[in-house]
């Protein structure tokens, strides 16, 4: 029989295993967040239950203190429809300035850029051979005249001889056909003195047409020729001046409609920015064909351009008048809201009270919208202030009083 130790037979308390603890900690954490969540509650609702009622603010635009607004009346105006475009503009005309003989360039008679009117001198060709031509071809022609006269002179005396059969009628007849050689030489030379004086006078390069010359082409000592392709200068006739634009396809029926009565429909030119006027002009013609890509059909205006502030492939926008419509109720644009119930504008109602009116909007010019219903001329609308407005709400107009007592200031 083993001796053992008494202290052995006794059992160590149990210790827990890493896998209890995890469990019995994690509930621990759950019941201290609920305890945080059902505290912070707690304390909101008394706070929310013992703060004191404060009043509601009254400052100047507080609640149930009037609005300071502008308004203004509906007014009955003639409204002009219009149509937007962008155009370029383009020379009224534009001529490559060509020699029309060969031969050495004695001179440019112009400035680059400088306004020339037709006829002026603009180049010089030596006029020495033609000269030498011309004369050559004076003397065959005064040659063949003598000739010409001293057949019809023999001619007469046949005659004269075939009266008194001292000659035969073959005679005759052979004489006549030599001087009507020498009439057909003759009218030949002539038509070659005419060329030959046709080509000096083709030495001196005038202009065809009035206009802004351009930059030169070529330099005076050089040969030029007939067929040079860039020709020595070009001109732009830019007094009166041409825009080319586009509008769509629905809009040509009422364009040719007003061209056809006779009607004179002003188009108004317009910077880039439409910021600035550059010129004002008309409607000149439709071209006889349309885009089928894209739809639209191109026009033509003319312009004065005395100012020369249109130039030649600038691009502008255009304004065109395509009718007046008389009698319309205007307003101001700024008026007009758009929203829930559509385009709508705040009316001015008795006691300056505001309510929300919709309108049916009609064309517009600038800063002027037509109303077709909804208003009538007289009736005031809100244009300054809709911001802080609502259907119902009390407004303050310039000038009047408001809550505290100060007068409002116009704008």
């Amino acid at each position: 029989m083993n001796d053992q130790n008494p202290r052995t037979d006794e059992r160590a308390p149990p210790t827990l295993s890493r896998e209890t603890r995890r469990p019995r900690r994690r509930a621990w954490i759950q019941l201290l967040v609920l305890a945080v969540i059902l505290g912070t509650a707690g304390a909101v609702v008394w706070w929310a239950q013992t703060r004191p009622q404060t009043e509601a603010p009254r400052g100047r635009f507080g609640a149930g203190q009037p609005v300071p607004v502008v308004v203004a009346p509906a007014l009955r105006e003639d409204v002009p429809r219009t149509l937007n475009a962008l155009g370029t503009v383009t020379p009224f005309a534009i001529v490559t300035v060509k020699t029309q003989v060969a031969g050495p360039l004695m001179r440019i008679a112009f400035e680059e850029g400088q306004v020339v009117a037709k006829g002026d001198l603009l180049a010089e060709i030596d006029p020495r051979p033609f000269q030498h031509a011309l004369e050559q071809a004076q003397g065959q022609l005064a040659r063949d005249m003598a000739l010409l006269r001293n057949a019809e002179v023999d001619l007469a005396r046949y005659r004269t001889l075939a009266e008194q059969n001292s000659i035969a009628r073959q005679q005759l007849d052979t004489q006549l056909a030599l001087v009507q050689q020498y009439q057909g030489i003759v009218k030949t030379d002539q038509a070659l003195v005419n060329n030959a004086a046709l080509n000096l006078t083709y030495c001196r390069i005038l202009a065809p047409m009035g206009g802004r010359v351009g930059l030169r082409l070529v330099d005076a000592g050089n040969y030029v020729q007939t067929n040079d392709p860039g020709g020595i200068v070009v001109i732009t006739q830019v007094r009166p001046i041409t825009v080319l634009f586009s509008v769509p396809e629905d809009n040509l029926p009422l364009i040719i409609k007003r061209l056809q009565s006779g009607s004179v429909l002003p188009v108004t030119a317009f910077d880039r920015g439409r910021k600035a006027k550059l010129a004002a002009g008309w409607l000149t013609t439709v071209d006889n064909q349309m885009d089928v890509a894209t739809g639209t059909v191109k026009l033509k205006a003319q312009f004065d351009n005395a100012d020369e502030a249109l130039f030649p492939n600038q691009f502008v926008n255009l304004e065109i008048v395509v009718d007046m419509l008389s009698a319309q109720t205007v307003i101001p644009v700024a008026a007009v809201q758009r929203g829930a119930p559509g385009t709508y504008v705040y009316l001015v109602k008795a006691d300056n009270i505001v309510g929300v009116q919709k309108v049916e909007l009609g064309v517009q010019d600038g800063q002027r919208v037509a109303i077709l219903s909804g208003l009538a001329p007289g009736d005031r609308v809100v244009v300054d202030g809709v911001d802080r407005l609502r259907d119902g709400a009390k407004i303050m107009l310039p000038g009047q009083r408001g809550g505290d007592g100060r007068p409002t200031r116009e704008r």
